[in-house]
């Protein structure tokens, strides 16, 4: 195993990983190079390692593991997983435009809308089902939690509605609340508020602190938005870093992810 690693910075709308390849690049550590890369002076900086890989089941086409910033382990993420269908297209490991990606939290099936150049412009993902509870939260004892919605879209999310999201100190409080007392294995905290043109965000992520956006947050705003009637079931969620759009279907009870995936450089570093 080589020391030097190709890495590619990619984002969804300003939520920006590392991704490698481990198909060429497999790293034993993952959790400490995540922890050395992500850092924004001594490192490249970014919100975490991705891990791309091709899945030896029949049932899905290439895998992704995901590390936040502190090292900790994902489950999913909605805009890396948009930016590895970017990658496995656009590197041609694939001309389907439908990829099955195997993640921590199931399968997700990626939809990719490719302009008649061969790049990928949009990705819209299926995350599943969402879940509106999370038996942990009445088990554990603890201070009482603000008013919210707990959302589980594969991994924890807890919605707090705001009349001014301005006012709000996301640091101070999604800090305090990712690590409250209800929440056992932490939560990613989201902070929104419901205007004319969508609903603006701003989330504290698990592992990660403040980041431009989250996918998998986008979905759990957009269904607590629905099931307390401030929304339909097709909302825009206004994030830091863009916009992306979400549809809780009916049909199948599914949440859609729509969104674009950036490729902003690709580079080398040392294992650390």
């Amino acid at each position: 195993m080589t020391d030097k690693i190709h890495f590619m910075k990619m984002h969804g709308v300003g939520n920006d990983y590392i991704f490698v390849d481990t198909e060429l690049y497999p790293i034993a550590d993952p959790q400490a190079a995540s922890i050395a890369w992500s850092q924004p002076h001594m490192g490249i900086g970014s919100d975490g390692l991705v891990l791309i890989g091709r899945s030896t089941e029949p049932d899905a086409d290439f895998t992704m593991r995901i590390f936040n910033a502190d090292g900790s382990e994902g489950l999913m993420c909605g805009n890396a997983s948009r930016c590895i269908g970017k990658y496995v297209y656009e590197s041609g490991l694939t001309r389907s435009t439908n990829i099955r990606l195997k993640t921590a939290s199931g399968i997700k099936i990626l939809q990719l809308a490719v302009d008649g150049n061969g790049i990928v412009e949009t990705v819209t993902v299926d995350m599943l089902e969402p879940k509106l509870e999370d038996p942990s939260l009445f088990l554990a004892q603890g201070e009482s939690l603000p008013d919210g919605v707990f959302v589980s879209m594969g991994n924890p999310h807890y919605i707090i509605f705001v009349d001014d999201i301005d006012k709000i100190d996301v640091a101070l409080e999604g800090s305090r609340l990712e690590h409250h007392s209800r929440f056992p294995e932490r939560c990613n905290i989201e902070f929104a508020q419901v205007m004319s043109q969508g609903i603006r965000m701003r989330v504290w992520e698990r592992g990660s602190g403040i980041t431009m956006a989250c996918g998998t947050g986008a979905c759990a705003t957009a269904v607590a938005a629905a099931v307390t009637s401030r929304a339909g079931r097709r909302s825009r969620i206004i994030m830091d870093g863009g916009s992306l759009d979400i549809e809780w279907r009916e049909q199948d009870g599914h949440v859609y992810l729509t969104g674009p995936a950036t490729h902003v450089y690709d580079g080398e570093i040392n294992l650390p």
